[in-house]
């Protein structure tokens, strides 16, 4: 059987990430027929067709040539990893690329890029923020080494580790009745307009949290973004039901004052997780940036709900104590 060549095998690993056969050459540094003649020597070797190339319709991967790309990302990474340690010693030298939910991300992302790069300066670090949708395919291609996600409806076939512990809160209004107690009631909120954060997973958990209490949340108003719930509930336009966060301040983007109460009797309580594909070997860069992630924002969570147990009592705005 013929060799395949390392450079076959990292030119194949690009093409799941473009349309057409000329932006990957153009982003190879190739030409258009070098990459070409660099695919149908693979499908020789293999004796399979691996993707699919016409002009009108641009390029198409075949399952077969699907498989092919991953396992050949994969090989290029181990290679890449095998030079690193050789070159690098004890030291942690190279890339990181991971992805973050984005329901989360402000909350996170700047803690892992600014604390851990100081941390570990020859590592770099690049993020990609997004749903589900967006971050499950890039771990499978091998775009992502690890994303971070709510352990909610992980699909099989991945591996995963625990971050931070989170649950659902109130954000009220801090003129709102039930910002007076340390805790809220569900049941208390059901009949209350409810500013919905509204992706897919959140909407079921949320319906599921009210259902286990046999109500129904009355939902006034759906919004993608978690500062915009908290801009509206800030103004007086309802109640929000949000995941709780590290590194948050009780404030809306324009600077008014929310109250976040704990929910008593609690939600099932879920936690951020850091996942990857059971098939991967985490490198050894990764693993540090999940040590990180556990010991700081793991950390900064049991220091808040620390703090709420002992809250003092607030003033008018929510977010600090009355004079004496």
């Amino acid at each position: 059987m013929a060799d395949v060549s390392l450079r076959q095998l990292e030119l194949f690993a690009a093409l799941p990430d473009f349309s057409t056969l000329s932006a990957a050459a153009a982003h190879l540094h190739i030409s258009e027929s070098a990459l070409s003649q660099a695919i149908t020597g693979l499908e020789k070797t293999v004796g399979e067709q691996l993707c699919v190339r016409r002009k009108a319709r641009g390029l198409a991967l075949t399952p077969a040539g699907q498989h092919f790309a991953r396992r050949a990302r994969r090989i290029i990474g181990d290679t890449r990893e095998l030079v690193l340690d050789v070159r690098a010693g004890d030291e942690l030298r190279g890339p990181v690329r991971f992805g973050c939910f984005a329901s989360f991300a402000t909350s996170v992302v700047p803690e892992l890029l600014d604390g851990f790069s100081h941390t570990h300066t020859g590592v770099d670090l690049e993020t990609v923020v997004g749903t589900n949708e967006d971050l499950f395919p890039a771990l499978q291609s091998g775009r992502l080494d690890v994303a971070f996600v709510y352990d909610m409806f992980l699909p099989e076939g991945y591996r995963h580790r625990k971050i931070y512990p989170a649950r659902l809160e109130a954000h009220l209004h801090p003129s709102h009745p039930l910002a007076a107690g340390a805790t809220v009631d569900l049941a208390d909120l059901a009949d209350e307009p409810l500013i919905h954060y509204d992706l897919p997973n959140i909407l079921t958990y949320t319906i599921e949290a009210f259902s286990a209490r046999g109500l129904t949340p009355r939902i006034d108003a759906r919004v993608t973004q978690v500062t915009l719930v908290e801009a509206l509930v800030a103004r007086g336009a309802g109640y929000g039901l949000l995941m709780s966060r590290p590194n948050v301040l009780p404030v809306s983007v324009e600077g008014l004052p929310v109250s976040v109460r704990p929910l008593d009797p609690p939600a099932t309580s879920t936690h951020v997780v850091a996942i990857w594909p059971e098939d991967m070997i985490l490198t050894s860069r990764a693993v540090a940036l999940l040590d990180f992630a556990v010991e700081k924002l793991g950390g900064k969570m049991r220091n808040d709900s620390d703090a709420r147990r002992r809250r003092p009592h607030e003033g008018p705005t929510g977010i600090g104590p009355v004079s004496p």
